[in-house]
């Protein structure tokens, strides 16, 4: 799930060697993963000829992005902040500096300084993340294949701020044909479909891990197909998927299969051995019976 955040509404102006620099009234709140806009802007407009701008943490003055001689000079960025830092390129001729920041990380939450240069005047202004709201759920990144009459784990792992006993809801559909799997509410797990009702379990001691993967016992044909685990706690919600494809035959059933072969064929070579000898045995008594007549 990703949000795109603004706050343009209301603005604190910030003024510093005569240049007025608008930020943000409060500090951001944003879910992890997400893109949050870092507000900063000049209520006039500006030459882009000696123009420059930094942004940088107030902690530890890294360098988060530098606009410079008519451009980004992404070059210079902390290499943690190359490939997510981003300035809105077609607005600074009108004296917007926000800065985008993608794929929000918890280590992103504290202080960052918008600093605007032009000719000899200088004007800055401070934005905090306050929160890296933490909700992010991985299942497995391959398809998964599993033996007709065996168990398996489809793999569902959840990276939050929030205890897992917190969650108000975790739900585990067959979304190729919508159907509810298994419902976890209330510290406890059901299925509410017959089809899977006693074949599909969490693991308990994994819960408070944050480990809602599920086991689906004695697997079916018909189990094939695309699994989908959902995570809700308030606003927030976030979900995975698995695919369980290529149900294949048993160790146990191809050994099965192949002693039922192996009889079948042995009864065949009896009955053929018998029929033979029989045969044999009737055509020397007829011999015999020949050369005394």
């Amino acid at each position: 799930m990703e949000l795109l955040l603004f706050m343009f509404l209301t603005v604190i102006p910030v003024i510093s060697d005569g240049l007025t620099v608008l930020g943000p009234s409060g500090p951001l709140v944003a879910p992890l993963g997400s893109s949050v806009v870092l507000p900063c802007s000049v209520d006039e407009r500006l030459s882009v000829e000696g123009l420059e701008v930094e942004w940088r943490r107030t902690e530890s003055e890294t360098l988060v992005h530098l606009y410079q001689e008519g451009e980004s000079q992404t070059e210079s960025q902390q290499q943690d902040y190359q490939d997510r830092a981003h300035f809105f390129t077609d607005q600074i001729q009108h004296g917007n500096f926000s800065l985008r920041l993608d794929d929000l990380r918890a280590e992103d939450e504290g202080q960052y300084k918008c600093k605007v240069y032009i000719q000899q005047e200088s004007g800055e202004t401070v934005v905090q993340i306050k929160d890296v709201e933490r909700l992010r759920v991985s299942g497995s990144s391959r398809s998964i294949s599993a033996s007709v009459g065996e168990d398996v784990t489809l793999n569902c792992s959840v990276d939050s701020h929030i205890p897992p006993g917190d969650f108000e809801e975790v739900t585990w559909m067959k979304t190729d044909e919508n159907i509810q799997v298994l419902l976890y509410q209330d510290n406890e797990g059901h299925s509410p479909n017959e089809r899977y009702r006693d074949r599909v379990e969490l693991f308990p001691a994994e819960i408070h891990k944050g480990n809602f993967s599920l086991r689906l016992k004695s697997v079916r044909t018909d189990d094939k197909g695309v699994y989908m685990c959902q995570v809700f706690a308030g606003d927030l919600s976030a979900n995975a998927t698995v695919v369980l494809e290529r149900l294949g035959f048993s160790a146990l059933h191809v050994m099965m299969l192949i002693l039922c072969i192996s009889a079948s064929g042995s009864a065949l070579l009896l009955f053929c051995l018998i029929y033979c000898r029989f045969n044999t045995k009737g055509t020397n008594t007829t011999g015999k019976y020949s050369d005394l007549l």
